[in-house]
């Protein structure tokens, strides 16, 4: 054996070490997750194995055809589903290993949802500020506390002057944003929105997305949006894309120093080495059942099969 090859012991040592575990510092982490339905006997994996890291504060939007799996994800996030296989980790509570009561605490505390459906976030006899007190009651807040935190909200989503309207008395929109003081009573970790402007005109919904970016950025809170809308999607940091179960694609967005917004559109390559190329890649160049790869030396090239 050579010298500068390592002997038996050093090879021991390296293979015990444990360094850094997955998203060990990522505010949400989903670790090859997995999520298998049985509808009328038929097996349906809505998650096949799906990475995704989320750092604190971040805002992030998930996009994806329908029964891509982003709902089921964003559900699992919440409490509301539980996944088959994998991990997944919110604000460092293991979603796998939580009792009914656990789970009962988690949306109580440290997560907040809103729905698309309008009428599902409020309840209807309740003024705009009561159904903000409401969730800060659950949690035992004093009346004075809790009356003052709900008019301080409504400010934030600039609704302080609805603060004494119903649900029926207020726009879709007011209502969305009123959502959205609601979710965020508690001072939870992480927000969770499925379609908030899916059933608001363009206006309207710029109006609740940008209630949604002043509480990510005023309160700190990990904002999570499934949409299809594409004003939605194209103001956030990140737009990660989701298809057949799995993370595909991911859109970073940062200003420059000149304050020009730069884009990059990236493919996602997972823990498994797996990667999804976009269908217009793909359909372009007739590529399907295997493609050609060559390592370069800065980067790996991929070609049709040329072997048909």
């Amino acid at each position: 054996m050579s010298l500068d090859e390592p002997d038996l012991a050093e090879l021991e040592r390296r293979a015990g070490g444990t360094g850094p575990a997955y998203g060990a510092d990522a505010h949400v982490v989903c670790d090859n997750l997995v999520r298998i339905y049985q509808t009328q006997g038929v097996e349906v994996i809505a998650l096949q194995g799906l990475d995704l890291l989320i750092g604190e504060g971040e805002m992030v939007a998930l996009v994806g055809a329908s029964g891509s799996g982003k709902s089921t994800l964003l559900n699992i996030l919440a409490g509301l589903d539980v996944p088959t296989a994998g991990v997944a980790r919110v604000a460092g509570v293991d979603l796998l290993d939580m009792s009914g009561r656990d789970r009962l605490r988690f949306r109580r505390e440290l997560v907040g949802f809103v729905w698309q459906q309008t009428a599902r976030n409020l309840i209807p006899y309740l003024s705009a500020v009561e159904n903000v007190e409401m969730p800060m009651r659950f949690a035992g807040l004093r009346r004075n506390a809790r009356r003052s935190r709900a008019l301080e909200l409504l400010d934030l989503v600039g609704l302080a002057d609805r603060a004494a309207a119903r649900p029926a008395e207020m726009s879709g929109g007011e209502q969305q944003r009123v959502a959205i003081a609601v979710a965020v009573a508690n001072g939870p970790k992480v927000v969770l929105a499925d379609e908030p402007t899916g059933e608001l005109d363009t206006a309207t919904g710029a109006s609740v997305f940008a209630a949604l970016r002043t509480a990510n950025r005023s309160l700190g809170v990990t904002t999570v949006i499934v949409t299809h809308d594409p004003d939605v999607a194209g103001n956030v940091d990140r737009t990660v894309g989701i298809r057949d179960g799995r993370t595909s694609s991911e859109i970073l967005r940062r200003t420059s120093e000149s304050g020009d917004v730069v884009v990059a559109e990236y493919a996602v390559l997972d823990r498994a080495g797996r990667l999804q190329l976009p269908r217009s890649f793909t359909s372009a160049l007739e590529m399907k059942d295997r493609v050609r790869l060559e390592l370069e030396t800065d980067h790996i090239g991929v070609w049709p099969d040329d072997h048909r």
